[in-house]
């Protein structure tokens, strides 16, 4: 997402400037049957790298952005570390919009965020699987949906 899409979609929160690639994933069932989503999504680069969404923990924990170490003593006394409440990310915005559905009713619509570690690159695509007739339990086949370009 660009950082006017994300501004739409997360207010004052930029995902973007932490490493985090939102991608909005709308799931429409017109198959006449329900169906169970036990999603898996990767993120594939152009040169067809694979990166695994990250879980909503994951994200609302990271720290964002490496800064560089500090040349010099360090300072006294040595400060202990400390369990952290989370992130710049660990906020209602990411798991609310978190794609979390677990089942689609016919002529129904789901939609929510996965979260990568990445950034968009011209000739990417998201690869799905997991989706399966809730009834039967049958696979339906992967999805690999190119993503679009940024403006």
């Amino acid at each position: 997402m660009s950082d006017g899409e994300t501004a739409t979609a997360f207010g004052k929160l930029n995902p973007n400037k932490y490493g985090i690639l939102p991608v909005l994933v709308i799931l429409e069932n017109e198959t006449g049957k329900a169906l169970r989503l036990d999603l898996t999504a990767e993120f594939v680069t152009a040169d067809n790298k694979h990166v695994t969404a990250l879980s909503v923990d994951e994200v609302q924990h990271l720290r964002g952005v490496r800064k560089p170490p500090k040349i010099g003593a360090p300072p006294l006394p040595i400060p202990f570390p400390t369990r952290a409440k989370g992130g710049p990310l660990n906020v209602w915005e990411i798991e609310g919009r978190a794609f979390v559905a677990k089942l689609l009713p016919v002529g129904e619509r789901v939609y929510g965020f996965f979260y990568f570690e990445a950034e968009h690159e011209p000739g990417s695509k998201l690869y799905l699987t997991g989706i399966r007739d809730a009834s039967s339990g049958q696979d339906y086949f992967y999805y690999e949906v190119p993503l679009l370009q940024q403006p």
